[in-house]
């Protein structure tokens, strides 16, 4: 089913993930939405959760009256959305009060661009009493009105059967420049591409770095972002990006640190059950929206990027995207983890929603083959709960690579 809906002459296209908040909301005192800048929160609560009062953070004024009597912005209403909310961090003392003191019937979002997740402060003072969720750039089905990805949950059917079929095919290259934050959805010229995203850039490092914490060098800081650019998709080596960027382990890891709280980029861990292998434990490490690492990188048109050797990985991030996003749709979420051994071998993505497991492997290739699957298979054979093996690939067909392989087009998996 589609459904996008319009007020006045600015699009609201609808968020998958609403209607699960809204059923938590009604289950929990406290749900926290996080996520990067520009990816929608505001405006996602303004048009879904109408029947609260929008308070944000980003008003001076506001956050002033909250820092002298917290108490005040909610003594009229019961239902309340405090936008921007790590700003000031005392707040949530004051919401945890507000909860138990009305027995839970006072109920909260609390949405920011930092990973509250990771601020210590809110998950000690917030646990038992709030569920957490990220809210991600659009997606590739979400910008085209598809308000379920029924083809990745038919996937983890043990009896799922399709056909092989040609489905048309969707260039991701202009995609992957221009990005999927909902303020490009509908920007069609290059330039006006990179003046956005040079602007978001810079916005984050003139401001919102500056709210989160001390940078001696701003120059210094973006040569780190550049660095990660050049590196999403890999393992995570931070004595590799030191030497990149030209500054010392400790900053280098300080920064990193940074970028993620800011969900400017995010780390997927290893998957290492398996008692047998030497495994590599590192994280691996993804921007949050492949036109950011593009752009960051320096590839700024179709022709630079196609000829760009990190082009696979750029293509990684693009998926990655998609797969996080729709490991949040499910419940309980799916954990999301890639398996590498020493000697190299590798899986790009691992799925895994209780004791079942996907296994995906993401080439940009437009004609995969039975020799794209080896490292598949070879995780399969070590993990015989695995249901199927998924190689996402950049072209316009679907069909089997093996029995237990099918072969999708990235798109495709996303509605």
């Amino acid at each position: 089913m589609k459904e996008i809906i319009s007020h006045n002459e600015i699009k609201y296209i609808k968020r998958r993930i609403a209607p699960k908040i809204r059923e938590i909301v009604e289950k929990f005192p406290v749900v926290v939405i996080t996520g990067a800048r520009q990816v929608g929160k505001s405006t996602l609560l303004k048009n879904e959760f109408q029947d609260f009062t929008y308070l944000t953070m980003d008003d001076f004024a506001l956050r002033e009256k909250a820092r002298l009597d917290p108490h005040s912005l909610w003594k009229d209403s019961e239902r309340v959305v405090i936008d921007e909310a790590q700003k000031l961090p005392q707040i949530f003392d004051a919401i945890k009060m507000a909860v138990d003191v009305s027995n839970r019937r006072r109920k909260f979002i609390l949405s920011g661009s930092s990973n509250l997740l990771l601020m210590k402060k809110v998950t000690e003072t917030l646990a038992g009493r709030a569920l957490y969720f990220e809210l991600h750039p659009m997606t590739f089905g979400e910008e085209n009105g598809f308000l379920a990805a029924e083809h990745f949950l038919k996937l983890w059917d043990k009896d799922y059967d399709q056909a092989e079929q040609a489905v048309g095919g969707h260039d991701p290259l202009p995609l992957m420049l221009r990005g999927f934050m909902p303020p490009l959805l509908g920007v069609t010229e290059e330039r006006d591409v990179l003046y956005w995203l040079e602007g978001y850039v810079r916005t984050y490092l003139e401001r919102d770095l500056r709210e989160l914490t001390q940078v001696e060098s701003l120059v210094d800081f973006r040569k780190v972002m550049q660095g990660l650019a050049l590196r999403t998709g890999h393992t995570l080596n931070q004595a590799d990006i030191a030497r990149m960027s030209g500054t010392s382990h400790a900053t280098t890891h300080r920064y990193i640190k940074i970028l993620e709280i800011s969900n400017i980029i995010q780390r997927i861990p290893a998957y290492a059950v398996n008692r047998n292998k030497r495994l590599v434990k590192s994280p691996k490490i993804f921007y949050v929206d492949p036109a950011i690492s593009i752009f960051l990188a320096g590839y700024h048109d179709s022709e630079s990027l196609m000829k760009s050797r990190e082009l696979g990985h750029f293509f990684e991030t693009l998926v990655y995207l998609h797969i996080r996003a729709l490991c949040e749709l499910v419940t309980p979420k799916a954990g999301l983890y890639y398996w590498r051994t020493v000697s190299g071998r590798e899986v790009d993505l691992v799925i895994e929603r209780g004791r079942r497991i996907l296994a995906i492997e993401i080439k940009h290739t437009s004609n995969p083959t039975a020799y794209d699957i080896k490292n598949l298979l070879e995780f399969m054979n070590e993990y015989p709960e695995s249901i199927r093996g998924v190689l996402v690939h950049g072209g316009d067909s679907i069909k089997w690579l093996h029995s237990k392989v099918i072969a999708v087009p990235w798109w495709w998996l996303d509605i």
